[in-house]
C-alpha cells in the first residue's frame, strides 16, 4: 500500500480549495452584460416639448434639459428670452435628479446646511435647486428632466413634471 504524503494531500487541499473559489466567483454568462433603458431622442423630445409648452403656458421663459440615465444630454430648448445661464442650470438640475434617483426640489430640501447630507452639495455639478425630476419606466430610473427659468424651483418642477406626465403612458407600454 502506498502512502500519501502530507505535502500530496496539502496540495490536493489546496486545489480543491481554489477551485471551489473560482466557481463561488464565477461570473454566469447571463450576468456578465446588463440591459438598461433609456428614452428614444423622440421620447426625450416630446419631453421637453410639452414641458416647455407648460412653462410657456404660465408665462415662463425657461430652459429644459433632458438627460439620459446617465447623466448625458439628449435634449436642450431654450425659449428665446430665457436667460443665459438658464441652459446650463437646467442641465445641472437634470444631472443632479438622475445621478441622485430623486428629485431636486426634495435634495434641495434635505442637503440643508444644518443637515448629514449637506456635503453633497459639494459634489461637482450637483445643484440641488428645485426644478430636476427623475423619469421612472418600469421601475427604473430612465431619464431626468431639468428646468430653469420660472420664478421658482416649484414652477420648474411643476413643468418638468406636466412633461412627464405627458408621455406617461407611453412610458408604461415601453415605447
Amino acid at each position: 500500500m502506498r502512502s500519501v504524503s502530507r505535502s500530496a494531500i496539502l496540495k490536493a487541499r489546496m486545489s480543491a480549495f481554489a477551485l471551489a473559489l473560482l466557481m463561488s466567483v464565477a461570473v454566469p454568462a447571463q450576468d456578465a452584460l446588463v440591459s438598461a433603458n433609456t428614452l428614444s431622442p423622440e421620447l426625450a423630445l416630446e419631453i421637453a416639448q410639452t414641458s416647455l409648452k407648460a412653462c410657456q403656458a404660465e408665462g415662463y421663459q425657461v430652459a429644459v434639459a433632458v438627460v439620459d440615465r446617465m447623466g448625458v444630454p439628449q435634449v436642450m430648448l431654450r425659449d428665446r428670452y430665457a436667460g443665459a445661464h438658464t441652459p446650463d442650470t437646467a442641465q445641472r438640475k437634470a444631472w443632479t435628479a438622475v445621478s441622485f434617483r430623486t428629485d431636486t426640489l426634495v435634495l434641495a430640501n434635505n442637503t440643508q446646511a444644518d443637515s448629514a447630507q449637506s456635503g453633497a452639495r459639494m459634489i461637482t455639478n450637483a445643484l440641488m435647486i428645485g426644478g430636476g425630476v427623475p423619469v421612472q419606466a418600469a421601475g427604473q430610473t430612465v431619464a431626468a428632466v431639468g428646468i430653469s427659468g420660472a420664478p421658482s424651483g416649484e414652477d420648474d418642477d411643476r413643468c418638468a413634471r406636466a412633461g412627464i406626465d405627458a408621455v406617461k403612458a407611453k412610458l408604461e407600454l415601453g415605447g
